[in-house]
């Protein structure tokens, strides 16, 4: 059993290893070395992926600065935010899911990245927690990118503890941007944060990505 306070290392595939995958319709990633790697997504109830499509908006809009990149993946889900960022060139990536069920399957998604990749061992983490608990304790080191994808019925509840422990806990440095997938509509922006940039008009069910970078 998997204790909700508990890391999962990340796990190495060996290369000899034959791995099947046999997924209707998989979501794959769309970029990188990694670039068509089927991605593992348990049904579960509130589990929202994010589509080839809206990955590779997010993605073209960054271009070539994700390398070498920190990154933290909150509601991580199936991790195709942070797999994506490993897939294109990010030094590290950190998910956080409290789910175990879908965390089994990040684990999953996760060792077949590294291993189309050859990404190192050491280059991620899976946390599987709670996303404001997780916020409470200082990162050793700060992040440069953050994806943030709440649940859509708990946005409003959820982002302004969100944002506030980001900052007051140092997850972030003055030039981070975080990227926070919504619904269209109107939103209150929080304090502290400069919105840079809104990717998507949220037609016909499409999320929006609102850019933020911290001021001050």
């Amino acid at each position: 059993m998997i204790s909700s306070w508990q890391t999962i290392p990340f796990v190495s595939v060996s290369s000899n290893a034959s791995v099947r995958i046999n997924f209707t319709n998989p979501m794959r990633i769309s970029g990188g070395k990694a670039r068509g790697i089927p991605l593992r997504a348990t049904k579960s109830s509130g589990l929202r992926p994010a589509t080839e499509a809206n990955r590779e908006r997010v993605f073209s809009s960054i271009g070539s600065e994700v390398q070498n990149k920190r990154v933290l993946d909150l509601f991580a889900g199936t991790g195709s935010y942070g797999l994506e960022a490993l897939s294109r060139g990010a030094f590290t990536a950190t998910f956080v899911e409290k789910n175990r069920k879908v965390s089994a399957d990040l684990k999953d998604n996760l060792s077949r990245v590294q291993k189309s990749a050859q990404l190192d061992t050491d280059c991620a983490q899976i946390f599987v927690r709670d996303v404001i608990d997780f916020l409470k304790n200082p990162p050793n080191k700060p992040y440069d990118f953050i994806f943030l994808d709440p649940p859509y019925a708990l946005i409003e509840e959820l982002c302004s503890p969100i944002f506030s422990f980001l900052r007051k806990n140092q997850f972030i440095h003055p030039d981070s941007l975080l990227f926070h997938e919504r619904p269209a509509g109107d939103a209150d922006f929080p304090e502290g944060w400069n919105l840079l940039r809104t990717l998507g008009k949220g037609g016909k069910g499409s999320p929006i990505y609102h850019i933020f970078k911290p001021s001050g």
